[in-house]
């Protein structure tokens, strides 16, 4: 069956939309750039079995009538996101690039290169100009994993294009996924929009991750606030404290390589980049009250991934708060229905199997990342001293954040 679009990247952008696509009955060719993203073998086959293919040969992706984008830009040594896969597979997909082919990219990138960076490759290596010969357009990935109320369907699609026609090549592929589709004035703003919403979020877990500290320190129920500040049916969005912000969607302090820096974004990194350290801390003075030194504790970590129900551990919080507890001298244990194993410092954690054992043996339990399968009324029950970091668990069954 030919292909009507390819995914460059298999990567936690580029699946996600590869699935969506085939469900959408749209014949998908998936071509890998960087580090795929895990995929349960039945997700596999059902995909087989509905349209996708792995492509090994580039030459096949001048054979569709889509292209998508999704390498990934991590951040290099100097915070700045390094752009090196994505001009990877720029210059792949320019070798074989056909007149009248649309082109989107979805990567985490500054506002701006889109034109600036991946038109001049694709033009280059193609002999094709962008916006005459192909279309090209950027669309922010929106893809939120383990959420199941706003699917790829459900979630409205920004477009920007080069051109007004490019935008509408691009609305015309994204409107056979999702409902609504939502036409930028062009690229950049479409890059922005991305830069905004990541910011957002980072932003605004910061403030409440400050307010966590400071309720603490008045002796004031932060999550009882929380609680009744979300009835405002106006003017408030709930946001919750954890002991770190993960996932992919790093957040973006500069809006560009020539521009000045987000002083707000700068500030919430900090306050965000603290709050493991801040764990540490309460978690030490926990262990004081109750007679005992961090040197020597058992602590027990429950949960180390980035998300709820979710395998991903990119930038979980847990790495960083392990680490601090090891060169405290303790002795670390963790637990994950989602992780068989974990190394930290290149040594392995113990993984406990028995959890309610483990967290009655354990000097202190900190619970770390909310799974549906944790019993937290038990544990409050069976753990000898317990930190919730999530608010989880049930009002004074255990130490909140």
């Amino acid at each position: 069956m030919p292909a009507d679009l390819a995914v460059i990247g298999l990567g936690q952008l580029g699946l996600p939309l590869a699935q969506a696509a085939v469900t959408a009955g749209v014949p998908t060719l998936g071509y890998q750039f960087g580090d795929p993203a895990p995929l349960a073998a039945a997700d596999l086959r059902r995909m087989l079995s509905t349209g996708f293919r792995p492509a090994t040969n580039p030459a096949e992706l001048g054979r569709v009538r889509t292209a998508v984008i999704c390498a990934p830009t991590p951040r290099g040594a100097d915070g700045a996101l390094d752009l090196g896969q994505l001009a990877d597979a720029a210059r792949t997909l320019a070798a074989h690039l056909r007149p009248h082919t649309t082109v989107i990219l979805e990567s985490p990138v500054y506002p701006g290169t889109t034109e600036e960076f991946l038109r001049p490759l694709l033009e280059e290596g193609s002999g094709l100009r962008a916006g005459r010969d192909f279309h090209l357009a950027y669309s922010p990935s929106r893809v939120d994993p383990g959420n199941r109320d706003h699917t790829p369907a459900n979630t409205p699609k920004v477009i920007g294009g080069l051109t007004p026609a490019c935008t509408e090549s691009a609305a015309a592929f994204y409107g056979r996924l999702t409902d609504k589709v939502v036409r930028a004035r062009g690229p950049r703003e479409a890059e922005t929009v991305q830069l905004l919403e990541t910011n957002y979020r980072h932003v605004n877990i910061a403030l409440v991750n400050e307010m966590a500290v400071l309720c603490h320190d008045l002796g004031v129920d932060l999550w009882d606030v929380i609680r009744c500040a979300e009835t405002k049916p106006f003017g408030f969005q709930a946001f919750r404290p954890g002991p770190g912000v993960g996932g992919h969607a790093v957040p973006r302090d500069l809006a560009g390589p020539r521009t000045r820096s987000l002083r707000m974004v700068e500030l919430a990194q900090q306050v965000n980049n603290h709050m493991p350290q801040y764990v540490i801390q309460r978690a030490a003075t926990l262990l004081n009250e109750h007679g005992k030194s961090a040197r020597g504790a058992r602590v027990l970590l429950l949960g180390v991934t980035y998300k709820p129900d979710h395998a991903d551990q990119q930038g979980s919080p847990a790495k960083e708060i392990a680490t601090r507890l090891m060169e405290l001298g303790a002795a670390v244990s963790y637990h994950d229905p989602l992780v068989p194993s974990w190394s930290i410092l290149d040594r392995p954690v113990p993984r406990v199997d028995s959890l309610y054992e483990a967290a009655a043996d354990a000097d202190l339990t900190i619970l770390l990342q909310q799974h549906r399968t944790y019993d937290l009324q038990g544990l409050s029950v069976k753990a000898q001293l317990l930190l919730d970091t999530r608010g989880a668990t049930p009002t004074g069954a255990a130490h909140r954040l």
